[in-house]
């Protein structure tokens, strides 16, 4: 699968709640600075679809808002609930800027958010 780099922000621009959320080629892209680092996901919770970006980050990991699901960033493994893992992206910070990769394709209605 293919896919297409984005620029994100600036990496000194980054919110300091330490998650942004974005729209990129189609996809809804939350983006969450963690003690390692930068991750993206797929701004999408695997159990019904809400909206992962209103969450809370805590410990590397973000919570859905709609059931309390808890997923790693930087895995996109599911650790609270026995849900599927979450759509990760690759990401990268060229000259201070935070670029993400998403899928040249848009995202089909299992990989929407029912909020966009």
């Amino acid at each position: 699968m293919e896919t297409t780099w984005h620029a994100l922000c600036l990496e000194a621009e980054f919110p300091e709640d330490g998650k942004l959320a974005k729209q990129l080629g189609g996809w809804s892209v939350l983006v969450v600075k963690a003690d390692d680092g930068f991750h993206a996901v797929n701004d999408r919770c695997t159990h019904q679809a809400a909206l992962l970006s209103p969450g809370r980050v805590r410990r590397g990991a973000i919570m859905c808002p709609l059931h309390g699901a808890r997923f790693e960033v930087g895995t996109g493994r599911c650790i609270g609930g026995a849900y599927a893992d979450l759509r990760r992206f690759d990401l990268r910070v060229e000259d201070g800027v935070i670029e993400v990769a998403v899928p040249s394709e848009e995202p089909g209605p299992n990989e929407r958010p029912v909020a966009v």
